[in-house]
């Protein structure tokens, strides 16, 4: 059978090659016709079942197919990986159900019937991601390149893109309608996967955008609507990681806590999923430097309510910080965000503070902008002891919190200068310890972390730790420190901790805590184990707003997930008399308070009192008043009252006012003051 030919014949109709000798030749001038240089060694895998790959092919295990023509497009979509339209299938399918036992039972089906190679990759996508967690690769590409590109690949203006985006709510779901079909359209899973890895590796912005026009223009619209979900980081399909963990758990017939674990350790859905399929789950190992998840706590509303679910609380100052994963190991000292980004770079004074663990360890905490006290030599722990004037002297000792709106002054700096290094100190306030001496010990009580935290810390010269019961038997109470060592010593603290047992103790820790300028308390049970990403009742938070404003709606904008096609997200202001005629300075903006009914109805009121359209964007008639709670306020140029809301919530609709009877930037600054004073 003439080779050329009857390869490509027999794949334009429809049939299969099972692997006979005359199957398996192609010449070198159709496989240079059909193949473009390879890009990077891959290994070519995950074609189905009884279709092999003809020699030439398979064995040259460089090949990347892409921009492939026609008819082999399909022969890729075979014999290469599966066409991204079964992904695009199974996401939609997924998007349509709201039951979560369906939707990973749709994951588990369309994971187990592709290679394992494909379903890796896909296990990765379907987490909304384009890389595994670990990685810390990036496509660093912006929102605003992706709509100019979907742009120019459709011929649309913007105005049309606009209403759009409006209706849609994300710009993966415009891609994919306004993106005209084409004959030889497809791609395969790993073909993108592929792309995504060319593109992050690509130099400069021009470089980066030609490959992602070139993988959306060979994209069917549906696969683009989706690659675009990706490369954005939110498929926006009711699906979450913890979903698709259970199931490749019921794809490959073992437990869901197996599968978590393997994944948290490794921080790869796709290679838990390799690992799975092949019975070796057993074989994950933890991967030192990538962040894992952060236990969260659960707001109280009373000191009654924070002892209701355990009988003996663990309490700490709630910080107004970040939180902060600190990975030690081998003289390497990295910090990790709770959305798992490196943020070592903006804090450069604080890996010297921990390089000199004795053993490897994950640390969680909070970075604070600190200040020092005048002297260290004078410091004293804080004791596990009742509240008291001199036990909130010893707090002090320690230094104090500064307001957050001082540390943002450090965040996403790459370089940090000499003087802001002076000027705007920080502290490592370390509360927990995920790992130490070579194993996890998340699941161990919290009273034996606390155990090994304050061991690990206090071999570690120079980093304050809380008094143990030992220490307070044998009178230790000081820490010493040569004047000259006095900063770099104190940049780690093991954050002070107190035992309550009763609402009346608590309320005093919390007033003792506000008064130092922290947030409120954290209360945690000390039997409980650290659970990465999950709410529960073990921790809780006791917090306060600052105070509440009256603020007039000025303008209002299109909301996203669910609330596409509402008017949801509202921007407000205060009245400013100081000039000859009261106008409204916009001082802070909010999305969450509201009842998905009153949304509705202020959209309906809202479109009807609308000052100028600007496309997903509204200006308003300034006469909604809203209650509105914060935690604090901070100098801002943001906005033309030149003061921002820190956690701005509606409380209320408050049509009971006027706009007239809202409140004055008068009254903002006296809240500032307030607060300023107070911390």
């Amino acid at each position: 059978m003439p080779a050329d030919e009857s390869f490509f014949a027999a794949f334009e109709g429809g049939q299969e090659l099972n692997g006979g000798e005359e199957s398996q030749i192609i010449s070198q001038e159709t496989h240079d016709y059909w193949m473009l240089p390879a890009q990077r060694k891959c290994q070519v895998q995950g074609y189905h079942r009884s279709v092999r790959l003809p020699t030439a092919i398979e064995s040259s295990n460089q090949l990347i197919f892409s921009n492939l023509p026609g008819a082999f497009a399909i022969v890729c979509g075979v014999l290469y990986a599966f066409l991204m339209e079964e992904f695009v299938k199974a996401c939609e399918a997924i998007a349509a159900t709201t039951k979560k036992l369906v939707k990973i039972a749709l994951v588990a089906d369309h994971l187990k019937s592709r290679s394992v190679e494909e379903a890796a990759v896909s296990a990765v996508f379907l987490s909304g991601r384009p890389f595994p967690v670990w990685e810390e690769t990036t496509l660093q590409i912006g929102g605003r390149s992706l709509w100019q590109i979907v742009a120019e690949l459709s011929g649309k203006d913007e105005g049309a893109l606009t209403e759009a985006y409006r209706k849609l709510g994300d710009l993966g779901a415009v891609a994919g309608q306004v993106l005209a079909s084409r004959a030889g359209q497809g791609l395969g899973v790993l073909q993108v996967s592929e792309r995504f890895r060319q593109i992050a590796a690509a130099r400069g912005p021009a470089a980066k955008n030609a490959l992602v026009r070139e993988m959306l223009e060979r994209a069917t619209p549906p696969e683009a609507k989706y690659i675009v979900k990706i490369m954005t980081g939110d498929l926006r399909i009711g699906l979450k990681e913890s979903l698709v963990e259970e199931a490749i758990a019921r794809a490959f017939g073992v437990t869901s806590k197996e599968v978590q674990r393997a994944n948290m350790l490794l921080g790869d859905i796709g290679e838990t999923l390799r690992l799975t399929a092949k019975g070796k789950l057993a074989e994950a190992k933890m991967r030192l430097f990538h962040p894992l998840g952060i236990m969260l706590a659960s707001p109280i509303e009373s000191a009654e309510e924070g002892l209701s679910y355990f009988a003996e609380a663990e309490v700490e100052d709630k910080y107004d910080g970040i939180r902060a994963q600190a990975h030690v190991s081998g003289g390497e000292v990295k910090f990790f965000s709770r959305t798992r980004d490196e943020i070592t770079e903006s804090f450069p004074e604080l890996p010297e503070a921990l390089v000199g663990l004795p053993q490897d360890a994950i640390l969680d905490g909070e970075i604070v902008a600190w200040e020092y006290p005048a002297s260290l030599a004078d410091t004293r722990p804080v004791m596990d002891e009742a509240p008291s004037h001199a036990g909130e002297s010893k707090t002090t000792n320690l230094g104090r919190a500064r307001p957050f709106s001082v540390l943002q002054q450090r965040l996403g700096r790459k370089k940090v200068s000499e003087r802001m290094l002076r000027e705007i100190p920080v502290a490592y306030l370390a509360f927990d310890v995920l790992y130490a001496d070579g194993e996890l010990v998340m699941d161990r009580p919290l009273r034996e972390r606390a155990r090994i935290l304050d061991e690990l810390l206090a071999e570690k010269t120079g980093i304050h730790h809380r008094d143990t019961e030992s220490q307070r038997k044998i009178g230790q109470t000081k820490l010493s420190f040569e004047e000259d060592e006095q900063i770099a010593l104190a940049r780690v603290i093991r954050a002070p901790a107190f035992r309550a047992s009763s609402p009346e103790r608590l309320e005093e820790l919390f007033v003792a805590a506000q008064a130092r300028g922290n947030e409120g308390l954290m209360i945690k049970d000390l039997s409980s184990p650290y659970t990465p990403g999950k709410r529960g009742k073990s921790w809780l938070k006791m917090k306060r707003e600052l105070a509440t404003l009256d603020v007039v709606v000025t303008a209002v904008e299109y909301g996203h997930g669910k609330r596409v096609g509402v008017l949801s997200d509202y921007t407000f202001g205060v009245w400013d008399t100081n000039s000859d005629k009261a106008r409204l300075v916009n001082i802070g903006k909010a999305y969450s308070g509201l009842t998905d009914v009153e949304i509705a109805e202020m959209t309906k009121w809202f479109l009807d009192h609308t000052l100028e359209d600007q496309g997903f964007r509204r200006t308003v008639e300034p006469k909604i008043v809203l209650e509105v709670a914060f935690n604090n306020m901070m100098e801002s140029d943001r906005h033309d009252s030149g003061y921002a809301l820190r956690f701005p919530r509606i409380v209320r609709l408050r049509p009971d006012k006027t706009p007239e009877e809202a409140d004055t930037i008068e009254r903002a600054r006296e809240i500032f003051k307030t607060q300023s004073k107070n911390s």
